[in-house]
């Protein structure tokens, strides 16, 4: 689902994204120059591997994931902003690929099985 940045007003635009068994659902809203505000929750199972014995594990999520989009290069001299930005060179915000991108962010922690938590206490 891809979304035109220039059409993001200040009433919040709900968007739901799902993908094998998460969601991703909020809001994006103009927050000031060239910055769009993403609020959203982040529900669900990924699957990954327990980086001790490789053994695939469904991990629960469930997140609260806030940052800005920024409609082409954002810099800001004065450092005033605490999130992160994600920089669009098209204008759009392809939601799919941010739920893809938080989906692999979560799946490069360090994560172990139950029975590797046991036996390395």
């Amino acid at each position: 689902m891809k979304v035109v940045l220039r059409k993001v007003t200040t009433t919040p635009l709900d968007f739901e994204v799902k993908s094998n068994e998460i969601t991703f659902k909020g809001y994006l809203q103009y927050h000031f120059g060239k910055l769009i505000l993403l609020k959203a929750h982040l529900k669900g199972f990924v699957d990954t591997e327990c980086d001790i014995c490789a053994k695939e594990i469904k991990l629960p999520v469930d997140e609260e994931i806030e940052f800005f989009i920024s409609d082409g290069v954002y810099e800001d001299e004065q450092n005033s902003i605490d999130l992160d930005i994600v920089e669009s060179f098209d204008s759009t915000a392809d939601l799919d690929e941010l739920l893809n991108s938080e989906i692999e962010l979560i799946k490069s922690d360090y994560y172990s099985c139950e029975e590797c938590k046991n036996i390395n206490g």
